[in-house]
């Protein structure tokens, strides 16, 4: 578990999702040491940590410790029809922690441009699941591009 932001510096995000985790441990593995998120503060005799990766946030809780908000009965995979977008300046350093480990992709990294209002915005992306099944998507700026630069190009 990596510890990095110091309280009186941190700023929380105005939207951070809290998921509910199988495992703890498993869980900072995978978003510290892999996906390079630090622990901002925890109470681990709760089974919560909040995380932070450069202003991307996530709060992690563990099923069955502390108070868990559960709507309905789970299924592991957990988090069926969302995915997290995390910005990030570049993929390799997460793409090769990931290999690695053997982690596998859900959604091998590719380059891909979406259409915004007239304007070209393209993306190296690419797809993980987290132990429990949440699905990460790391994106990193390539760009924007007008059609017509694309034209005279």
């Amino acid at each position: 578990m990596t510890l990095g932001i110091s309280m009186p510096s941190f700023v929380p995000a105005k939207l951070v999702p809290e998921l509910l985790i199988t495992d703890m441990d498993a869980s900072l593995r995978f978003w510290c040491d892999l996906c390079g998120f630090v622990v901002v503060y925890h109470r681990l005799h709760e089974g919560f940590a909040y995380l932070d990766r450069d202003g991307a946030q996530v709060m992690l809780e563990e099923r069955g410790r502390g108070r868990n908000w559960i709507t309905a009965d789970l299924e592991a995979p957990f988090g069926r029809g969302a995915n997290f977008q995390i910005s990030v300046k570049t993929l390799a350093p997460i793409l090769e922690a990931l290999r690695r480990a053997n982690w596998p992709l859900f959604f091998e990294a590719e380059q891909k441009r979406y259409c915004v209002d007239g304007i070209e915005i393209g993306v190296h992306q690419f797809l993980v699941q987290d132990p429990d099944g949440y699905l990460v998507r790391f994106s990193a700026s390539l760009g924007l591009q007008s059609p017509e630069d694309e034209a005279v190009g």
